[in-house]
């Protein structure tokens, strides 16, 4: 039989996954900054051929979740890793915006496996789910922070094409070693009596479920559309502070390093602090900070969209542990799954937002105060989340038995 896994062998496997995922998916707004003059299209047009790709990043969410719960989890992020890695170098090696699509859509269907398998199979293997989830969430924001800068770097200093290959390849070797070093799954079981931390609370799921579903699905279209937007709007309104692609990366990079922060912070205090009033303030805080950008530039605008990301990033992880939270083990993958669906699919919608707006407009005012009233809705339906006491998975877990003892913390 199989040995058990080092389970923090695993949790770093896990968290590499979610730094790949955020990478692979935006490596392409920051590419579009070097194609002027290589193809002829516009920005919307351009950007609008990331579409298929990112509604299949959602969509395939819900079968990845079901095949990971029911088949191999990891097997799944086997086939992620080389699938996406795969698929990155096959889009830098495009010759037209056709094959550009399709090489997008490549990536957004294996990066798709990655949240409902990679969270699910790390609630499992962490005691501490609010610390362990927390971490994750700051490799996945390291994911979307360097996606910008090693675009824009290896754009401007080798080729667009470069942008895409290199960290295909980089996954593809990453995929090897996972193998290699997680031959199992187990310290994961699915048996009851070796579960830690909490057992599903069924009285408010369905509610939880109904608030996550508005949450997940508008606050991703922020998400996402933010993301996207945020190259070409240091692009437009950072003046001499960002003028080339690399300069751009840049500033997008610190943005999203320093909100990652927000995410450890969050993360030790979902394991202490009731839910809901977290969740609250952190979605109410971000509203004024997108009405003030509308307006910004130069470092006003940098401040505003810092302290905004920042939010945005904190809630990540509380709607995950939500999740954990009120979902059978058995099928908690499959849940993660329906959750990304609406999450990273049905609100990939933002992503021509963007474009589609910014070509009609000549700006991103009317994008961030559309963001503003979308995030505003968020707000009010987090009113309707049951009250929450503390779920800190230290107090509640059983004594775990000698062989299982490597899997207390992450």
């Amino acid at each position: 039989m199989t040995a058990p896994n080092n389970p923090l062998t695993t949790l770093g496997f896990i968290n590499a996954g979610h730094f790949f995922t955020h990478l692979f998916m935006l490596l392409y707004a920051t590419v579009i900054l070097s194609f002027d003059g290589v193809m002829a299209l516009s920005y919307g047009n351009l950007l609008s051929l990331a579409l298929p790709g990112f509604i299949l990043f959602g969509a395939g969410a819900l079968p990845a979740g079901w095949l990971g719960d029911r088949w191999s989890a990891r097997g799944m992020m086997a086939v992620f890793f080389f699938g996406a890695g795969l698929s990155s170098v096959a889009t830098g090696l495009a010759r037209s915006p056709g094959e550009i699509a399709a090489g997008l859509c490549a990536i957004g269907l294996f990066c798709s496996i990655y949240h409902p398998v990679g969270t699910a199979w790390l609630i499992r293997v962490a005691r501490r789910r609010g610390r362990a989830l927390g971490l994750n969430g700051v490799f996945g924001n390291m994911g979307i922070a360097f996606a910008a800068t090693v675009a824009g770097s290896l754009a401007t200093l080798i080729h667009w094409r470069a942008a895409f290959i290199v960290p295909g390849v980089l996954s593809i070797l990453i995929g090897a070693g996972f193998l290699l070093m997680v031959r199992s799954e187990r310290g994961a079981s699915l048996d009851p009596s070796k579960k830690y931390g909490h057992q599903p609370v069924p009285a408010g799921m369905w509610r939880v479920f109904a608030v996550l579903a508005v949450t997940a699905l508008l606050g991703g279209i922020v998400f996402q559309g933010t993301a996207v937007a945020l190259p070409k709007l240091f692009d437009d309104r950072m003046g001499t502070i960002a003028e080339t692609a690399l300069g751009v990366g840049g500033l997008v990079t610190l943005v999203y390093a320093l909100g990652s922060i927000a995410q450890v912070v969050v993360g030790f205090m979902m394991d202490r602090y009731p839910l809901k009033p977290m969740y609250l303030l952190l979605n109410v805080v971000q509203v004024p900070l997108l009405l003030l950008a509308m307006g910004y530039s130069g470092l006003p605008l940098l401040a505003a969209i810092q302290i905004m990301v920042f939010f945005s990033m904190g809630a990540v992880p509380l709607t995950d542990m939500l999740v954990a939270h009120y979902t059978p083990e058995s099928w908690r993958g499959t849940a993660y799954g329906a959750k990304f669906v609406l999450g990273l699919g049905v609100s990939a919608v933002g992503v021509p937002m963007v474009g589609l707006m910014r070509d009609h407009t000549g700006g991103f005012s009317a994008l961030l105060g559309t963001f503003a009233a979308l995030i505003a809705v968020v707000a009010v339906a987090a009113l309707f989340l049951p009250r929450g006491g503390p779920v800190s998975i230290a107090e509640t877990a059983p004594t775990p038995t000698p062989g299982e003892a490597g899997l207390a913390a992450p």
